[in-house]
């Protein structure tokens, strides 16, 4: 490549060396970068290409591109069945933590400090005992005896929800961390609303990015949980991942294309839970105006007052006017 005749100058020095400098140190981090993500890319494309493979023996490329195992996937009822499962327990699981976690957040960051100490240790459970013990220990408890629920969608759920503990205590934990709560509950109270109304109106509006990010998160993480599946229901209940290990004796083909729909509906709640910051309003630079903007969020706007001026008021024009019109 010529380089131009007149070189850029700035400051009395050359600069398309200083920029070709810059580039070369930029151009080693990218090359970095881009060889680390192709590297672990590597196994998903060839994961994908073989879903896409009508045939691939001993060539180093597919003889031809096909959806049909895609299609093949779509149309299969005992994929739709096991997929509609996963999405139910997930979805009974997250419901059951924000329906607990939610008021344990709050009441731990507003009037019992000393309990958000006791959370950030009973989060650590799920991480500290592994899920094989933990499963040896449901089914000690719950396969037989008055509570027989091993085998049913009912244990799946409960357990779920000890998974999905840490991470929706820390995101919303975290959001709450970031508003001043104190504040904002009792200025809503001042403007006539009770705490519950205050909770619900001004309170919940505002960490609703954050109850996103964990929903999606924990959905993500749930979408490729196997060892309780496996253990708990098997085929008795048998969710997605639980399908995925019985048909691992089919058509190879197949299974790359269930593993290809399964990471991509992964991948697509992960973007989903990471882009929500993104979209939120940026706060006011005036710290009045973001808690006036914070605090009346959510609540009805006020109606102009129809009281009759202040008495002083009166007064005062009462006695500027003349003698004779008294």
């Amino acid at each position: 490549m010529s380089l131009p005749a007149e070189l850029p100058y700035r400051h009395g020095k050359p600069l398309l060396p200083s920029l070709m400098a810059r580039l070369r140190r930029v151009n080693i981090y990218t090359f970095i970068v881009t060889s680390v993500f192709a590297l672990l890319a590597l196994p998903l494309i060839a994961t994908l290409f073989y879903a896409l493979a009508t045939r691939w023996g001993a060539s180093l490329t597919p003889d031809a591109l096909t959806v049909k195992w895609f299609l093949e996937l779509w149309t299969t009822p005992r994929f739709l069945a096991a997929f509609g499962r996963s999405l139910l327990v997930a979805v009974g699981a997250l419901a059951l933590s924000l329906l607990l976690i939610v008021p344990v957040v709050f009441l731990a960051h507003t009037r019992y400090p000393r309990l958000d100490s006791v959370m950030n240790g009973l989060i650590l459970l799920p991480f500290a005992v592994p899920p094989i013990v933990s499963s040896v220990g449901l089914l000690q408890l719950y396969a037989g005896g008055p509570l027989a629920i091993v085998g049913t969608p009912w244990i799946l759920i409960p357990t779920y929800f000890t998974i999905v503990l840490p991470f929706m205590y820390r995101a919303l934990a975290n959001s709450l961390r970031a508003l001043d709560v104190a504040s904002l509950m009792e200025a809503a109270q001042l403007l006539g609303a009770s705490p519950l109304k205050a909770f619900f109106l001004v309170v919940l509006p505002n960490i609703r990015v954050g109850i996103q990010i964990a929903v999606f998160l924990a959905f993500s993480f749930l979408a490729g949980e196997f060892v309780f599946a496996n253990m708990l229901v098997g085929t008795r209940f048998e969710t997605l991942q639980v399908y995925l290990n019985n048909i691992r004796g089919a058509s190879g083909h197949f299974t790359s294309a269930l593993v290809i729909t399964l990471f991509v509906f992964t991948l697509i709640l992960t973007w989903l839970g990471n882009r929500q910051p993104a979209e939120q309003e940026m706060p006011a630079d005036d710290p009045d105006e973001a808690l006036t903007t914070t605090m009346t969020d959510g609540l009805p706007v006020p109606l102009p007052s129809a009281e009759p001026e202040p008495r002083h008021t009166i007064h005062q024009s009462s006695d500027s006017a003349p003698r004779g019109d008294r």
